[in-house]
């Protein structure tokens, strides 16, 4: 019972970081169910049928709220199926573990930039315009590809790219690739039932993992919708760069210790970030509701027949979600 417990708990907090940040569900669940003693294919073939559902509702919550862009939507998901599925048919006879460090180590230059980005300007400007098919279809390739092949990886490949593209909201970025995955995971979860068969399958882990995300998804939409744009650009990419300097510390066998110091430092350093730009954030909005309650308020010295002095400018806020 207790196993159990601790697999929705899992479930609850991967949907709450991949649902509010745009990745980690797959990667964690995986991560964990392989620690518990399941081989990597049957891990990934429970995560993404677990994920059937927390996407399901992870891509009505953050379509109800206004966090998808249908135009790109439509433009990655395909590509983004067909990937998976390939990945889900290959998965037993090929080994990405060699090609991880060169792709955590693109990612995180991704990551770093993204995080740079959003706490040196203060207001950020969009790029005007939309991610064309030029980047969407190879983009959603290598992502659902990545994503069957190492039991998650949809969110760590594809938000970078499009944060970095500059041309989406932070928030409508996470909403369209979290609405997207649903097809990514629906086509892996059909190639590994092909290859593996139903019988592979531990419902005694699957269920739970369901029931977790199923709880978490319409909480992590809704803080997804709610958060500026340059708090959620910091938390991302900083999650983006503490991911991925994980997969690296691993990948040249760096010593446990010095793994876990390393960590705590990045992580330390996400949550000042985080804590910076929030702070930055409040001043700047209680600056312009002071200067818009001035300018919506007459000047106590202006005659009645006076024309009132034009009232100074609005300081700009920090964009909203």
């Amino acid at each position: 019972m207790l196993g159990i417990l601790l697999v929705a708990l899992a479930g609850f907090g991967a949907q709450m970081v991949d649902g509010s940040l745009g990745m980690g569900y797959g990667v964690t669940s995986s991560t964990l169910l392989i620690a518990i003693g399941l081989a990597p294919a049957a891990a990934s073939a429970s995560v993404h049928l677990a994920e059937l559902g927390t996407t399901a509702a992870s891509a009505y919550s953050h379509v109800k709220l206004g966090n998808v862009d249908k135009k790109v939507l439509k433009r990655i998901a395909l590509p983004g199926a067909i990937g998976a599925f390939a990945g889900a048919t290959v998965l037993s006879g090929l080994s990405t573990q060699a090609a991880k460090p060169w792709a955590s180590t693109l990612l995180l230059i991704l990551g770093v930039y993204v995080l740079v980005r959003f706490i040196r300007h203060r207001t950020v400007t969009l790029r005007k315009g939309r991610p064309g098919t030029r980047l969407l279809v190879p983009l959603g390739l290598v992502g659902g590809f990545v994503d069957a092949t190492g039991g998650g990886g949809w969110g760590p490949v594809t938000t970078p790219a499009l944060m970095v593209d500059g041309r989406m909201a932070p928030n409508r970025v996470v909403g369209t690739m979290n609405t997207a995955e649903f097809l990514v995971s629906l086509a892996a979860s059909v190639g590994f039932l092909i290859g593996l068969g139903i019988s592979a399958l531990d419902w005694r882990v699957l269920v739970p993992l369901l029931v977790g995300g199923l709880i978490a998804a319409p909480i992590a939409a809704t803080i997804t919708h709610r958060l500026p744009i340059r708090i959620m650009g910091v938390a991302v990419g900083g999650l983006i760069v503490v991911t991925n300097s994980f997969t690296l510390l691993r990948a040249l066998k760096v010593e446990p210790a010095a793994q876990g110091m390393a960590m705590a430092l990045l992580i330390a350093g996400w949550a000042a970030a985080v804590t910076v730009v929030s702070i930055q954030h409040r001043r700047s909005a209680a600056v312009a509701s002071a200067d818009t309650a001035t300018a919506a308020t007459p000047s106590s010295h202006a005659s009645p027949a006076s024309p009132a002095s034009p009232a100074s400018p609005a300081s700009p806020a920090e964009f909203d979600s």
